[in-house]
């Protein structure tokens, strides 16, 4: 059984395909639905035409309908929706299960079947989130902090003087142009921070914390961060492909 797996951003949407308990044929697109040649392109890819369903986590609901009539339409796939009512490999410990984007799920899910628990689970997004799932099997809640597309691109729409700089490639040593010290703020920083809130969480889930970073700029941003960390750009697919395998009795 095959399942085309969809991860729905508000600034980017991932697609894969889910088959044989592996991510195949991942496409990261700007823009997601209002870009449909690209993404009839990305599911094409992903072999919509031979997949038995979609499986998708979206945290922009307004748009969940079209992509329901998009993949119906093209590919005449029916569509669920991953949210807090679906059962899961983990437990929810949480006061407003409500409130926990379908994407945070999923990365709890991915990070648990890889690693077991405790996990942390930091995922570089428009914001930057942690998910945490505790000794005991159970998710309970997270950090939400500014994303490295929100904070770069918020600097510049707010100031007068403040340029859009690129992310990625090295580091400068010193700040020594406007470009330079957004680089380092963004990219120390942010390395930083995902140290520090480690640090802080694995307090309390105690020693042996796994701590994992998925998302675009996971990779750029934490090399060198100090402390063990699994690199996955993958996991939110993964953790996708494996709530739909528990909720159709395929693992246990």
């Amino acid at each position: 059984m095959a399942t085309i797996v969809i991860d729905i951003g508000n600034t980017s949407t991932t697609i894969g395909r889910w088959e044989d308990k592996e991510i195949s044929a991942i496409s990261a697109l700007n823009g997601g639905i209002r870009n449909p040649v690209t993404v009839e392109q990305a599911l094409a890819k992903a072999g919509a035409g031979s997949a038995d369903s979609a499986f998708v986590a979206s945290v922009v609901p307004a748009e969940n309908t079209n992509w329901n009539w998009l993949l119906k339409r093209l590919f005449g796939l029916d569509s669920e929706f991953l949210n807090y009512k679906t059962p899961l490999p983990v437990g929810i410990d949480y006061p407003k299960p409500e409130q926990i984007g379908a994407d945070r799920l999923a990365d709890a899910a991915g990070a648990v079947v890889r690693h077991g628990f405790p996990v942390i689970v930091a995922d570089f997004g428009t914001a930057l989130t942690f998910d945490v799932v505790n000794k005991d099997g159970n998710y309970i809640g997270g950090v939400i902090a500014p994303g490295l597309p929100l904070m770069t691109g918020y600097l510049h729409e707010k100031t007068a003087q403040l340029p859009v700089v690129e992310l990625g490639g090295e580091t400068p040593r010193r700040g020594d142009s406007t470009e330079n010290a957004m680089k380092i703020g963004a990219r120390i920083g942010h390395r930083g921070m995902v140290r520090e809130i480690y640090n802080y969480i694995s307090e309390t889930t105690g020693p042996g914390t796994v701590l994992c970073a998925t998302g675009g700029y996971a990779a750029w941003a934490l090399e060198g961060i100090g402390v063990d960390c699994i690199i996955e750009m993958d996991l939110t697919l993964y953790g996708l492909g494996v709530i739909h395998d528990y909720v159709n009795g395929q693992i246990n």
